[in-house]
């Protein structure tokens, strides 16, 4: 049995989910949406709301499922089609609700929302949930966690980015070149969190 967590420990999972731990900038997940939504701050903040409510629920019902389909029926070895089948899910949902309430962030997003479905990284939170041990309360405060971490270093991003767009920058650099640099160096400004959590 688990000892009972404190403010302090919740504290501590949040603030390593989003600055030490960070999902896109420290673990490298979920790059493909990254660089391409993060042209415009509507279109970034967009899918950072999407990318923040489908991984919370992703996380939350992965981990029922696990607890209550998967361990006591042994079919662990199923867990990776369960939880695609559930991320999946929930992205038609939001794609659902984002084409019936807001069409132009629908059409500026593309491709790139129902690209969620194979982001590894909802489905890599989802699996760091069980390999953590973390019980629902922990499992739904770490995949919310996780989804803020992302839509920050999004949003960041897509900030220098667009202060890019008007800056001169030699020609051989423009483009992918210059956002996988700037993506390299926030994430090496990321590590210097290291430490705060362990």
């Amino acid at each position: 049995m688990h000892e009972a967590w404190t403010f302090s420990d919740y504290l501590l999972l949040v603030i390593g989910a989003i600055l030490v731990n960070n999902i896109l900038l420290t673990r490298f997940l979920g790059n493909c949406p990254f660089l391409g939504v993060s042209r415009k701050m509507e279109t970034a903040t967009g899918m950072a709301m999407a990318v923040v409510f489908v991984m919370t629920m992703a996380g939350s019902i992965t981990w029922i499922i696990q607890e209550y389909v998967l361990i006591p029926f042994d079919l662990e070895y199923m867990q990776t089609i369960f939880f695609i089948l559930v991320i999946a899910a929930l992205v038609q949902l939001v794609e659902m609700f984002l084409q019936k309430s807001f069409p132009a962030l629908y059409q500026a997003l593309g491709i790139f929302l129902p690209l969620i479905t194979t982001n590894c990284a909802v489905l890599g939170v989802a699996v760091i949930n069980i390999r953590e041990g973390y019980n629902f309360l922990q499992t739904v405060v770490f995949s919310f966690a996780s989804a803020v971490g992302y839509g920050f270093a999004l949003i960041l991003f897509t900030g220098i980015r667009e202060q890019m767009e008007v800056s001169s920058i030699p020609d051989f650099m423009k483009g992918t070149a210059i956002g996988l640099l700037t993506a390299g160096l926030i994430s090496l400004s990321f590590f210097g969190f290291a430490g705060i959590v362990e």
